[in-house]
Order: structure tokens, then sequence, then C-alpha cells
């Protein structure tokens, strides 16, 4: 095979849909020989923030001198850009060689009828797995897919893991409340571990405690057992901070937007809390891992004249993250919001958020998996809000 025919096999796994359990995915990675088990892990969940929070813990690492693998999803523009080594991307003749082993290996379950066929994240993920360990690398940093406690994510016993904060999504899935949500994302907290959580919710909170205390989890939340000040705010930010461990004064980080701070300041206590597994990481590879992370696609600017940013909110609270960040950040005359959402997202929530700030929408439908909603479905949520909006249905046009 080679790489077209690759991603074009992985892509056909949709048709097995999002399914949540571990038995396909632990089966998979035993037929491999359990890869997942030969390196040090930090593990990161939460509804909004994991990929930008995996971001700044990989760079902190990799300034601290280890060789880190970093696996976020989904990706933007490459399969690629899902796995990478000290911010360089698995290479393709790479991921050929691996989805060819693993192909292998799901005939070999498939003649077992008591395991379903792994999905498409699952396949991702082993084959990161056995990248990561061909690469010898000393940390992998990785992102919870869905929920957490029966995510294929979740299958090794990470040193830390990180929830960022919990909200409804996902709902068929996780459940149709915050906490049924929490729940699920408190099954990455493991025994004897540490839990670092930015949530606001106390009862969230108290949650997580009960799982903590019930598997002997040291637990440290954000604005009570570290906290950060914001200094000042403009195509960067600075902030101090009082972490778990140290203090910290004037850190800079590019990513834009409040929440960046939350996420920034998560990241920082989830490297201090290392020092439970006596691994000490200096305050100088925290102070330049923030200050040289990258992490495109969120409030990203991509063109100054005129003003061109790019943003892939997700859902109702990071669309009002987005809305406070625009109006915060930017100077502008007139807003031109051009926006596609998955067919399956709240739209009429999301566009709640982002089109009452807007001068002029143009509405469009991406073409990731035949997800993106239909134009004229949302037109009728823009007209709600009396704004001028035009359709036009390829992205590219």
């Amino acid at each position: 095979m080679n790489y077209q025919e690759v991603t074009n096999y992985l892509y056909t796994l949709n048709m097995f849909g999002g399914k949540l359990g571990l038995a396909r995915i632990v089966r998979l990675l035993q037929l491999m020989g359990n890869p997942e088990k030969k390196f040090k892990s930090i593990i990161v969940g939460g509804t909004n923030g994991k990929g930008s929070t995996v971001a700044m813990i990989s760079s902190i690492l990799k300034e601290a001198g280890y060789k880190v693998g970093m696996f976020t999803k989904p990706h933007l523009s490459s399969l690629t850009e899902r796995i990478i080594v000290d911010n360089k991307r698995i290479d393709e003749d790479s991921v050929v060689k691996i989805i060819e082993e693993i192909r292998n290996k799901i005939e070999i379950m498939k003649k077992d009828l008591t395991f379903e066929h792994p999905t498409f994240f699952e396949v991702v993920v082993a084959l990161a797995y056995r990248y990561f360990e061909q690469q010898k690398v000393d940390f992998v940093v990785l992102e919870v897919g869905m929920g957490g406690r029966l995510d294929a994510t979740n299958v090794d016993n990470s040193l830390v893991s990180v929830i960022t904060n919990v909200s409804l999504e996902h709902t068929k899935f996780l459940g149709d409340t915050v906490l049924k949500i929490a729940n699920e994302k408190a099954g990455i907290i493991k025994e004897n571990g540490i839990l670092i959580t930015g949530t606001e919710n106390d009862e969230v909170y108290n949650l997580f405690k009960k799982t903590c205390e019930e598997k002997k989890s040291k637990i440290y939340r954000l604005g009570q057992d570290f906290t950060f000040e914001k200094i000042n705010s403009d195509v960067s930010q600075n902030f101090n901070m009082r972490g778990i461990v140290n203090n910290y004064y004037n850190l800079h980080i590019p990513l834009l937007g409040d929440h960046q701070l939350f996420n920034a300041s998560c990241a920082i206590a989830a490297v201090e809390s290392l020092k439970f597994h006596d691994i000490i990481v200096p305050s100088i590879a925290i102070e330049n891992g923030l200050k040289n992370v990258k992490w495109p696609g969120r409030l990203e600017i991509v063109q100054e004249k005129p003003l061109v940013v790019l943003d892939c909110a997700k859902d109702p609270a990071a669309m009002r993250a987005l809305k406070e960040a625009v109006q915060k950040k930017f100077k502008y005359k007139k807003l031109i919001l051009v926006i596609s959402i998955s067919s399956d997202k709240d739209l009429h929530s999301m566009l709640s958020e982002i089109v009452p700030i807007s001068d002029y929408v143009i509405l469009t439908r991406h073409k990731v998996m035949n997800r993106g909603a239909n134009p004229e479905l949302m037109s009728m949520m823009i007209e709600e809000h009396s704004k001028n909006f035009i359709i036009i249905d390829d992205v590219k046009e």
C-alpha cells in the first residue's frame, strides 16, 4: 500500500462509527506487544482546551530535554498532525508500514468472534503508540478522544491526569447531564495517581475529589491549589502564576484568549506534579516551553491586511470563549464571519454566541466525513439575529 491507499483504508473505518469501550484497543495492543507500556505518559481530558494543554505540556517537557511524543485530534489538514515527536510529524512511510502491521493484527482479531472490528480512532491510537515506541520517546502526552473512562487513550498508567473542564458534549454517548459526563471523564484518574483540573463547577470538583479519594490519588484545582494573574494581553499574553511547587513571574504565551491562561496554568501544574514521581522540571523549561509553543487553528492570525483569524471552536462554550477573545483582543470596524459547523453539533447555541457580534455572515459547508451542516438550516438561525448573510456552499470559493 502507498500513503493514499492507507488513508483511504483508515477513513473507511468510519463505517464502524465512534464506539466507546476498551476491549478492542486492549486486544489490538496485546497483539502488538503492548507498545503503550514502553514510555511515561500524561493524559489530558476535558470538554475544551485539551489540545492546547497537550501542546503546552509537550513543549515544556521538550525544553526540559526529554524526547516527547504528542497525540492530538482531530487534525486540521493532514492525518500526520495527530502524531508528533519533538515538533516533527510522523512521516508517511511510517504510517504505511505500521498500518500494514495493524491490519495483519486485525485479521487475527476477526477470527475471534468475541471482538468487534476496531474503530478509526482506535487504529490511529495504536498507530501512535507503535510510532512512539519506535522513536524511543521518554514521554507521551495524550489528548483523550471522547469522555475518558472508555476512551481508547485510557489504556496505560499515566503519571498525571488532567481534566481541563466539563460541559455538555457528546450527550448521546456520555450522558445528558454535566455530572454524568464528568463521571465519564473521571475515568482517566489513575490509582495512586495525580489529577490536575481547571473545573469551576463545585459539583464536578466534588465528584473528582471523591473519585481521587477512592483511588488514593492527589487532586489539585485551579483557583484553589494553584492560581494565575494576567499581566497584559495584546497580540500575546503575559501572566504570573502561583504553582503547586513554585511561583512564576512574567510568563509569556503566544496563544490568544483568556482561556489559554487557564490551559497554561493546568499545563504548568501537570509538569510540576511530576515531582511526586521524582521528576523535576526546571523553571526555565516551563518558561521557554510556554514561550515556544505552537498550536495552529486556535485564534490564529493568518493574514494582517485585512486581518484574518482562524479558530476551530467546537461547541457553545468554545464559541463563547472565541467571542470574548475577539471582543477583547482585536480592534475592527466590521467583522465578517465565515462559518461551517458539523451537523451533530448544537448549531443554534453555537450560532447564538458568535453571530450577534458579526456584521455579515458567510455560511458554507465543510466536507470532513460528510458531517457539514446544511447552510440552509443554519440560515434560519441567522435570520433570528437579523444579520445579513450569504450562502456559498463550496468552502474554497
